[in-house]
Parts: structure tokens; sequence; C-alpha cells
């Protein structure tokens, strides 16, 4: 006989809906018995960590910064390094991670510091590609603030390629998105590049 685990109504609110039943199904379907001792609990903690994992889907980017948008002079070069970031690949569904590092210019508008990471968990917090979110945590930026310029570089270790497939533990991912001046002034972008020199394997 099955005995339900005991499970709040607090806790069950952070589920993603219907992902607990199929947790279940998953692990008999991977030759698994999940009426186990120690895997009574876990299609609830898989569903709460999923839901956790991917509150992107939830949030708008205005309702992710608030009014941390701030009237300002100044057009000089702002960088924001070493943002922590962790998505899931929506190839495999394992996950990958690194660290964000994004440059305005400013041209009227600033954004409260701590939100760059505000958006960085927006667009990391879905199923995705490590291309996409620096492109979308570039184009935020840019509807956010108007500045004169933005860049943005992540750099990721997936775990697709470090656990499974190839098996390259070692291996990293650098990506990048340049807008306005970032992308038209060469010296501007070397700039930023000399700035965020180094990888997360050479920490």
């Amino acid at each position: 006989m099955t005995i339900e685990p005991l499970i709040s109504a607090a806790d069950e609110k952070q589920e993603v809906p219907g992902l607990r039943a199929l947790t279940h199904e998953w692990l008999g379907a991977i030759g698994e018995n999940p009426d186990r001792e120690g895997l009574l609990k876990t299609p609830h903690r898989v569903a709460k960590a999923w839901g956790f994992m991917t509150a992107g889907y939830q949030k708008t980017l205005h309702e992710a910064v608030g009014d941390a948008v701030f009237a300002a002079d100044g057009s000089e070069m702002v960088i924001v390094k070493d943002i922590e970031f962790y998505s899931m690949c929506e190839h495999h569904m394992l996950p990958f991670y690194g660290r964000a590092h994004i440059a305005y210019i400013p041209d009227g508008k600033i954004l409260g510091l701590s939100k760059f990471a505000r958006i960085v968990d927006l667009y990391s917090r879905r199923l995705q590609v490590q291309e996409r979110i620096t492109t979308q945590v570039a184009d935020a930026v840019q509807e956010l603030l108007a500045p004169r310029g933005v860049a943005v570089m992540m750099e990721g270790v997936h775990l697709c390629m470090a656990m499974r497939g190839v098996q390259k533990q070692n291996s990293s991912t650098s990506t990048s998105a340049m807008r306005g001046l970032f992308k038209s002034d060469a010296r501007t972008r070397a700039e930023f590049m000399s700035a965020v020199q180094g990888t997360l394997r050479g920490r």
C-alpha cells in the first residue's frame, strides 16, 4: 500500500501543478520504486524545485525591476560583473550555470545595480539556451534605459556536455551581445572586454 507523504498547503502552493504525479511516473519509468521510503517525498521536492527554477515564466521585465529606473546625468560606462546564473538546458533539461557581465553607457537613465541580477534571473529561470539568455538580457537593458550602448557577456558550464554525450568536463561556453556603441565602436567594445577578462574555469 502506498503511503502518501504529508505536504503542507504552503509547500504545495510552491509546486508546479501536476508535476508531482508526473515525477512519480518518471521514477517508475527509469526502474526505481517511487514508493520506497527514500523517494516518498521526491515527487513533491521535484515539483517544488521546478517551481523555483522556472519562476522566470511568471514575471515580466517591468515586474522584475520595479521602480528602480532613475534619471541621472553622466555618460561613463557602468559595468556589473560576476552575476551568477543557473538555468536548465531546453534540449536535455539538465543544468548549466556560470557568470554574466553587463555593461551600459547611460543616456539620461540608470538602473539600480541589484536589478541587473534580477534581469539575469528572470531569463535564466526558464528552459533556455545560453545564447538566448545573453540576447534577452541585452535587449532588456536596452528597453529599460535606451542607453548609448549595452554589452553582455556570459560564461557557462553545461552539464549536458559534461555528464553525458561528449563528456567534456573542462569545457565552458562564452556568449556575447553588443548594442549601440559597443557594437559600432571598437575601442568601447575593447574596454568592456578587457574589464571582464578571465573565464569561469580560470577563477
